[in-house]
């Protein structure tokens, strides 16, 4: 089915510009909890700027600040040259109090952070490759999940799709045992065809994605299983068109019997871009209910209907519109979770750097 736009209202873009740029600038007090993940904050606002087309709107002054901001949230290996702690940190608030606190970075950190210096067109030059995937590998553990940060947190889907990215963006997959983490997603499938973060774990709409998405970014997605359990092949990958298409409603779900949630129009409509279903979807009620999220004065997309926008929500509510081909705004690599845009830059960035080591 193909996006009717003509009897609906219009994406309001000054207003969402705004928005965005408005959060490279502050963290309102009522978001100040999420000050330690700010690079997170910056990346919605500066990929939602992207899918909008507009992030020639931030001056080129801005834009090289943000870098240079950035770079200094880079993890750097200690003086014995221990590299397990490398990557980004998500904000510089620990550092500027001079607080005894031992820098470490973070999976979804460095993610967002590549992705914001990589949309913002930098060569990634002063990124120190060798010491983030070494960083990466030190987080690995025996099943084949990652944990986020070496300072210690859960381990789950979630942070493998984030050090899959990584990977792929250095274009270097020393990061990570691939063999165990394709099994540990293997794992993971759910009796009703979904992936959890984990497994035994709930199918989740979100977990489904960061699974999908790793595969895709490892070459792997319809070469999960060797040449003798193709079956086991077809299998998989019914079972995941299935549930994910399953979660529509008006617009998706993130779970059975959920509320629909804006987040989601990504988060399953990329998995079903990925596994070429996106076409199954009903692009008419899901523009529908993403658009009654928008707040046409504030700017901004909200979870649900008549609550307060974020900024995760407004990026994904945009990029979910993106997959359905939405006039105005750029369109999405669904993998890396960035423009095609910004990764064209990414293909000629790899283009021009030295062959490494292959999966």
């Amino acid at each position: 089915m193909s996006p009717d736009n003509s009897n609906n209202k219009k994406i309001a873009r000054t207003r969402h510009i705004k928005y965005f740029t408005y959060f490279l600038d502050i963290l309102p007090a009522r978001m100040s909890m999420y000050d330690s993940i700010r690079v997170s904050i910056a990346f919605f606002a500066i990929s939602g700027l992207d899918v909008l087309d507009a992030i020639n709107t931030l001056e080129e002054s801005k834009r090289k600040n943000i870098c240079d901001w950035l770079y200094s949230l880079q993890v750097l290996p200690n003086d014995s040259g221990d590299c397990s702690c490398c990557g980004f940190q998500g904000s510089s608030t620990l550092i500027a109090r001079g607080l005894n606190y031992q820098a470490c970075g973070h999976l979804a950190m460095t993610y967002t952070a590549l992705a914001c210096l990589i949309i913002l067109g930098d060569d990634l030059s002063r990124v120190d490759k060798t010491a983030v995937l070494a960083g990466v590998r030190a987080l690995q553990q025996q099943d084949g999940s990652f944990r986020s940060t070496m300072a210690g947190s859960e381990n789950d889907m979630r942070f493998v799709y984030c050090a899959s990215c990584i990977c792929y963006m250095l274009k270097d997959w020393s990061g990570m045992d691939v063999e165990r983490t394709v099994d540990y997603i293997v794992q993971s499938l759910s009796y009703d065809g979904g992936i959890g973060q984990g497994p035994h774990s709930e199918s989740h709409g979100g977990s489904m994605f960061c699974a999908v998405a790793s595969l895709t970014l490892m070459g792997r997605l319809h070469t999960t299983f060797n040449s003798k359990q193709v079956f086991k092949l077809i299998l998989l990958l019914e079972g995941l068109r299935r549930w994910a298409i399953m979660r529509q409603e008006n617009g998706f779900q993130g779970r059975p019997n959920k509320e629909v949630d804006t987040c989601y129009s990504f988060w399953v409509g990329a998995t079903l871009k990925m596994l070429d279903m996106l076409t199954s979807m009903d692009f008419v009620e899901n523009r529908s209910f993403v658009m009654s999220t928008q707040h046409d004065v504030a700017g901004g997309f909200s979870k649900f209907v008549n609550t307060v926008p974020d900024p995760l929500h407004t990026y994904l509510g945009l990029s979910g519109l993106s997959l359905m081909g939405e006039k105005g705004l750029l369109q999405i690599h669904p993998a890396l979770n960035i423009t095609e845009r910004a990764y064209s830059h990414l293909q000629r960035l790899h283009d021009s750097w030295p062959d490494t080591t292959s999966q």
